[in-house]
């Protein structure tokens, strides 16, 4: 029976030890335990998978994946980051820039502003063609001049009051249909993200008057195609009380962890400690410097279930983002599918 409980640790958990992690690799292949039948089965696996959303906002979404692979989760992270196309800024065309920001930079800092623009409605522009179409580009033009404020106070010192158009900001670029593009795209509010983006600052006479074009690409080839700013995952933890933890040890078990982490109940005259909501710690082991606490919890992660953390940059919701992540996942299985057909069986 003990045999057998080391075998499920060893399949089921990454247990975090004082001085090191164990069970870190896969080890549930077929043959490796007796007993066991760890042979693929499409019904099983879909029986034990499942995604549970547990929080969604604007811009943010958080849910669980139980049932899959490190190298499953770790595939779907990359698409998300890498793999996702958006559209952004190519190309920039100087027209007039006489600000203290050199041509370069000024080009680097508008190809990093999100553009608010659906991906899918265009197609990727052809290697080569620095004209660009409808269907492939979209021109945003920032035509900006400074000057003084007439109006200002003369004992003013404020650039504010002083200046008119001394801040240049991402709300003025402003979109330049291509041919037949308010047709194609009539409710179109094609924009950045953010219109509070300071790009730069000018004084009375400086000018800036520049066309840029956007196209559609992905993070692999440049990180401001990437369509969130952060997409990560953790293992959902899991904490178990070996044997209880009463008065003083509970409230100090208490301090050990994450907020919410631990509840102090008072059960019968008697503080007992209680592992409340294992989902909302860190893992900090804060406990193993307590030689009172360290053998009476363990640490530990559910190898199968992971807490994906996506947080979309504004160009699309972090929903459809997910969404677009399986499609290309599906997209590179069916093309490895057609190379396994491919291949000539001797």
């Amino acid at each position: 029976m003990a045999a057998r409980r080391r075998a499920e640790e060893m399949r089921e958990r990454v247990v975090l030890g004082e001085f090191g992690v164990r069970n870190v690799h896969t080890t549930d292949f077929p043959g490796n335990y007796p007993g066991y039948d760890d042979a693929w089965d499409q019904q099983r696996f879909e029986e034990g998978f499942r995604v549970d959303v547990v929080r969604e906002e604007e811009d943010a979404l958080e849910f669980d994946m139980v049932g899959i692979d490190a190298a499953i989760a770790n595939a779907f992270r990359r698409i998300l980051l890498a793999e996702v196309p958006t559209m952004a800024v190519e190309k920039v065309f100087v027209y007039n820039n006489t600000s203290i920001v050199q041509d370069e930079i000024l080009a680097h800092r508008l190809g990093l502003i999100p553009i608010r623009a659906d991906p899918r409605l265009f197609e990727y522009r052809n290697q080569g063609d620095e004209e660009g179409t409808e269907i492939d580009t979209l021109q945003f033009q920032l035509k900006i001049k400074c000057s003084r404020n007439p109006q200002a106070a003369k004992e003013s010192s404020d650039p504010n009051e002083l200046y008119i158009n001394h801040k240049v900001y991402s709300k003025h670029m402003t979109w330049v249909p291509l041919g037949n593009q308010p047709d194609l795209f009539p409710d179109a509010d094609f924009r950045p993200v953010h219109d509070d983006i300071l790009i730069a600052q000018l004084r009375p006479g400086q000018e800036i008057d520049v066309l840029m074009h956007c196209v559609k690409g992905i993070g692999k080839d440049h990180a401001k195609f990437s369509p969130v700013a952060t997409a990560s995952y953790r293992l959902l933890p899991d904490i178990t009380l070996l044997q209880p933890v009463e008065d003083e040890a509970a409230e100090l078990l208490q301090k050990c962890f994450s907020p919410g982490v631990i509840e102090v109940q008072n059960i019968k005259g008697k503080k007992v400690a209680r592992v409340a909501n294992a989902r909302l710690d860190t893992f900090s082991r804060e406990v193993f410097r307590h030689e009172s606490l360290k053998n009476l919890v363990r640490l530990a992660r559910v190898r199968n279930h992971y807490i994906f953390s996506v947080e979309s940059t504004g160009i699309l919701p972090p929903d459809v983002l997910v969404s677009e992540a399986i499609k290309i996942l599906m997209g590179k299985c069916q093309r490895f599918l057609n190379e396994l057909d491919s291949v000539p069986m001797e």
